[in-house]
């Protein structure tokens, strides 16, 4: 079994020095350590940002050219969709295609209805398989029944006993991974019946996949509670956690709300979904589902993750949102600000439209540009004033000290 590399398990943000210093690390739920490729999963490592490609997978040099594209947008775990059994065996030849034409990349194969078959090829070409249980073994809901008897749920639980460790046997014997991927939409018949339409039926169906794994030993488990509403998520995920803390589970959960939509509301609404619950230190790994290119999902990601401080992947811009005291165009400014560093990263740079509440409101940045009398900059490092030059010059400034500094860099 491959050990974890140690890496810090919690992440502190802004931190400015004196009376303003305060405490705002994010303690995150202890887990195992899950191994995607060259990518960890758990507490003791940095939130992994996925996504999925949407290009049919038995196109071979279209889904190749998709995970390259996520990939090189920051994407660190790749997911495609693989139905049938030509699907499965596609898979190898995208994985060596990858090989040859870019580097290898962790790659998630997508497994549903009835997939035993498909999930015992693809599995040999890939780092993990994600399993949906309410579809994994999958009967045809009847519209006429009334109840579930207890021989009924005991046999159908046989099947998925039976069909289940073949592949958890695999996944073990290769020291790959396994997500139980629970959907709120998808729930199986008899879960409905026992527990309703409800996060508790989401979380009994992933553990009774869960102790399945646990009788054969195999620990290379992620787990989702995906919902199409960020309250049913987030209901399903706390529930998840505390279970699987208490059943003596720790294993790695992946936060999403499904079928976000697009543009800003889908954007808010995984946010609403994923944020609370990273502030909370619930998850490990996260993913955004934009009815968009998936690469425009990447941004969203680090996004969150970096208002939480749980990653420090761009440069975080404090700006003040403008009012009658500002003394320069500050929309403008900040534009020209950002286009001249975005490419930075690491740093906290400060726009600020006046000195009433510019220097104490950004204490915690890297560098300042305020607007202190018309048509003057004054430039901070930190809580030192610099320099003032004319606003004019303001921006070349700016990047001249960062330059003194030694943390320019060339775009």
């Amino acid at each position: 079994m491959t050990v974890a590399p140690p890496l810090p398990a919690t992440a502190s943000a802004g931190a400015g020095g004196g009376d303003r210093r305060f405490d705002t690390v994010i303690h995150r739920r202890p887990t195992r350590s899950v191994r995607v490729g060259d990518v960890w999963i758990g507490s003791e490592h940095p939130v992994v940002v996925q996504s999925m490609i949407n290009e049919d997978t038995l196109d071979i040099e279209g889904a190749t050219a998709g995970i390259r594209r996520l990939h090189e947008a920051g994407c660190e775990i790749v997911r495609l969709t693989v139905p049938s059994l030509a699907h499965a065996k596609a898979v190898r030849e995208i994985r060596q295609r990858l090989l040859d034409t870019y580097q290898p990349v962790p790659l998630v194969a997508d497994v549903h209805h009835n997939g035993m078959k498909i999930a015992l090829e693809v599995a040999q070409h890939v780092d993990k398989v994600r399993i949906n249980p309410g579809l994994f073994v999958f009967d045809k809901p009847d519209p006429n029944r009334t109840e579930f008897s207890a021989e009924e749920i005991a046999a159908i639980g046989d099947r998925i006993t039976e069909t289940f460790e073949p592949l958890v046997s695999l996944l073990k014997d290769q020291d790959k991974a396994l997500r139980i991927g629970v959907n709120h939409g998808s729930l199986a018949e008899r879960m409905l019946f026992s527990y309703g339409d409800t996060p508790l039926g989401m979380v009994e169906s992933a553990l009774e996949f869960i102790r399945i794994c646990d009788r054969l030993d195999f620990h290379n488990i992620v787990v989702s509670m995906k919902a199409s509403r960020a309250p049913v998520m987030m209901a399903a995920y706390r529930m998840m956690a505390a279970r699987m803390d208490a059943e003596g589970f720790p294993y790695p959960l992946h936060l999403g709300v499904t079928e976000a939509g697009d543009g800003d509301y889908g954007r808010i609404k995984s946010t609403a979904g994923i944020a609370p619950l990273l502030a909370e230190g619930i998850g490990d790994t996260i993913r955004v589902s934009l009815t968009e290119a998936p690469e425009k999902e990447i941004p969203v990601c680090y996004s969150i993750l970096q208002a939480l401080g749980l990653r420090k992947t761009m440069v975080e811009y404090v700006a003040c949102p403008s009012c009658g005291r500002t003394l320069f165009n500050l929309e403008a400014v900040l534009h020209r600000v950002r286009a001249a560093t975005a490419h930075l990263t690491g740093l906290d740079i400060a726009v600020m439209g006046c000195i009433v509440n510019g220097p104490g409101e950004m204490a915690d940045a890297d560098y300042g540009y305020v607007g202190k009398t018309p048509g003057t900059i004054s430039l901070y490092r930190g809580r030192e004033e610099i320099r003032r030059v004319p606003e004019a010059e303001g921006v070349e400034a700016l990047i001249a000290l960062i330059r003194e500094d030694g943390r320019w860099l060339d775009p």
